[in-house]
């Protein structure tokens, strides 16, 4: 889950260029998985573990390169999932509406204008890597691990890595407590970075609950792969003003004949 802190982006003053149809497109398909998850991924019945089972990250399945035997599910327990696509599938799957939301509204503030940075495609493919990487560090840090890991966290994190080396000076509407005040993204984004660090560092490795690794190294990850992207050019191009319209020169009048003073005429010492 992305929120841990006690600061809450709201909104930022970083406009973008265009409609961010990936970004909005990201947080429609997160909010549709999460109506199709059995009593909205809440609750501990058989049902919902069931499910994150079957789509989330293991990293006791990837470490061994098959699926764990489960025993005791409603009905016939699965036995066909292939335990590597769970590195996507667990990016689209939410444990409760608070982990969804609070995932979405990190994505919404600072993913619009990584995508606008980057561009529709290269932000997809920015996006699913970042998620990849941040799969990868929690299993190499929780290999023997049983617990199913889901969320879209390591891949927004790595959004949150962009944001800061490409806008470090943006300012960002937040909510520090109960006061709604404009930050600097870099205090925002160190903040929460720093936050992830220690406390994962302070927690024990191998348990469930908050997969600190992962939120840690999506960031790196991102924050490294948006400069490989090119968004540092990019980002350059982006904040010049805009080139002057060509001057069309003005066709040639007809000329106008000279004409003698009138009688009477004064110029500015006499006639």
């Amino acid at each position: 889950m992305i929120p841990p802190t006690s600061l809450i982006p709201i909104h930022d003053d970083n406009p973008t260029s265009g409609f961010p149809s990936v970004t909005v497109g990201l947080i429609a398909l997160n909010v549709l998985v999460f109506l199709t998850e059995p009593h909205f991924g809440t609750g501990g019945g058989l049902q919902v573990s069931e499910y994150f089972y079957r789509w989330g990250l293991v990293p006791w399945e990837i470490t061994r390169g098959h699926q764990l035997s489960l025993t005791g599910c409603l009905a016939a327990c699965f036995t066909n999932k292939n335990v590597y696509l769970a590195f996507l599938t667990s990016t689209f799957i939410h444990a409760g509406p608070v982990h969804l939301a609070g995932n979405m509204l990190f994505l919404w503030v600072f993913g619009n204008n990584i995508e606008d940075t980057l561009g529709r495609v290269r932000f997809v493919a920015f996006y699913l890597l970042c998620g990849l990487i941040a799969g990868l560090v929690h299993v190499a840090l929780n290999a023997n691990s049983l617990f199913p890991t889901v969320g879209a966290s390591g891949a927004i994190a790595g959004v949150l890595g962009a944001y800061l080396v490409l806008f470090p000076r943006a300012r960002v509407l937040t909510l520090a407590f109960v006061v709604l005040v404009p930050l600097p993204a870099m205090l925002v984004l160190s903040l929460w970075f720093l936050l992830q660090l220690f406390t994962g560092a302070s927690q024990q490795i191998g348990g469930g609950g908050v997969a600190w690794g992962a939120h840690v190294g999506g960031f790196v990850a991102g924050a490294i792969l948006v400069v490989l992207f090119g968004g540092r050019s990019r980002a350059r191009e982006r904040r010049l003003p805009p080139p002057p319209p060509p001057i069309t020169p003005l066709p040639p009048g007809p000329e106008a004949p000279l004409k003698a003073p009138d009688e009477g005429f004064w110029g500015p010492f006499g006639p």
